[in-house]
């Protein structure tokens, strides 16, 4: 079960039948899975993170947080992310529960409500706590969440890559369609263009600065997520990660919400 690149994602109407899949398709779900298959065994991990959020004319403000996964067989991955500064927000964390056709689950919580919200499967296209990242693209790339098409051999930056045409299953996505570059080497994603549901480029995600660790799972320690229609970004600069820390099923529930500082 894959990490989430950040992003995530409808639409049996506009790809392919399976029944009529052609090379094209085959070769697109062939990529995904060996994508999926090399970072197998993570088992979990913790980190943290810089969220850097910038409007048109550049100005930022900054954020802090935490992540924590936990690998699930045969299901999506689990995964908490916990702010720790500025103030307003400390405390405020959202749980997410992956899975591969059906809708994800995920339940934010607000300290200064102490309540738990769920996420309804309609809203996961909205914007994460301001970002230009929605709900949907917190969730882990799991491969039975899109159809693929592959399009062609392409560069990005010098690098040899897969374009990959992914089109979500879900209905309640917000994108009709993305396009993502595996590079040929890592099979690891190089950058992923996301379309709206008027398919209309919507915003482009980078990531950056792979890191290898335990000498198989690759992460970008950073990734950037431009809008193209507001002009607005953000940024995502990862450190401190770790492997197989000892996270259980019980550190991923509801009350545990309520329970991470």
């Amino acid at each position: 079960m894959k990490r989430l690149v950040a992003p995530i994602l409808l639409a049996a109407f506009f790809a392919p039948a399976l029944a009529s899949a052609g090379p094209a398709e085959e070769k697109g779900l062939e990529i995904a899975k060996e994508a999926d298959r090399r970072d197998e065994g993570f088992g979990d991990s913790r980190s943290k993170m810089i969220m850097i959020l910038r409007n048109k004319r550049g100005q930022e403000s900054k954020r802090e947080l935490e992540i924590r996964s936990l690998e699930v067989k045969n299901d999506g991955d689990k995964s908490l992310t916990v702010f720790h500064t500025p103030r307003d927000v400390r405390g405020t964390a959202l749980l997410t529960f992956s899975h591969g056709v059906d809708p994800d689950d995920q339940w934010l919580y607000l300290p200064a409500l102490r309540r738990v919200k769920r996420i309804a499967s309609n809203n996961k296209s909205g914007p994460f706590m301001g970002s230009e990242f929605a709900y949907e693209d917190l969730s882990s790339q799991e491969v039975d969440k899109y159809t693929y098409k592959f399009i062609k051999d392409d560069q990005v930056d010098g690098v040899d890559c897969f374009l990959v045409e992914q089109y979500p299953v879900s209905k309640d996505s917000g994108y009709t369609r993305l396009e993502a570059w595996y590079d040929k080497d890592e099979y690891r994603i190089q950058k992923i263009v996301f379309y709206d549901r008027k398919g209309a480029k919507l915003k482009t995600l980078t990531p950056s600065n792979y890191k290898q660790y335990e000498g198989k799972h690759w992460r970008a320690l950073r990734m950037n997520m431009v809008n193209h229609q507001t002009g607005k970004s953000t940024e995502l600069i990862w450190s401190e990660y770790e492997f197989k820390t000892g996270l259980k099923d019980n550190d991923f529930t509801r009350t545990r919400l309520q329970q991470v500082l």
